[in-house]
């Protein structure tokens, strides 16, 4: 697993998976960075399906979303894919009350996530 300590990002066949080191994504910084990161697979790996596994984030700021968004927008126009998983009820309700939730897939775990791109943790 590669990444800076905040994002452990692993390839699994043809799809990448990130997941996030820590529970709360909420400082300016910290935000900034993890948006380099996601931005660095698009842009100049052109990673075109990626998986979001939130199974340790508890809280997010509102730019955290904006990064998410312009995640998938990068990803839109390289005719990528992003799926998130593992959402806590808590930060999935933060979706629906910004009417972001129609923008972006979800999936219950990181399988059902991998499932969207046809790859099984499996064998």
């Amino acid at each position: 697993m590669a990444g800076s300590g905040r994002l452990f990002i692993q390839p699994i066949r043809d799809v990448t998976v990130v997941n996030f080191a820590d529970a709360s994504i909420l400082d300016a910084q910290q935000v900034q960075q993890i948006g380099e990161e996601l931005y660095d697979l698009v842009d100049n790996k052109a990673r075109r399906k990626i998986v979001l596994d939130f199974e340790k984030v508890r809280f997010l700021s509102s730019s955290a979303l904006g990064v998410l968004i312009a995640l998938r927008k990068k990803a839109d126009a390289i005719k990528g894919r992003v799926v998130l998983c593992n959402l806590r009820n808590e930060l999935r309700e933060v979706f629906k009350i910004t009417n972001l939730e129609k923008q972006f897939e979800f999936r219950d775990n990181e399988e059902q996530a991998l499932g969207v791109f046809g790859v099984t943790t499996a064998g």
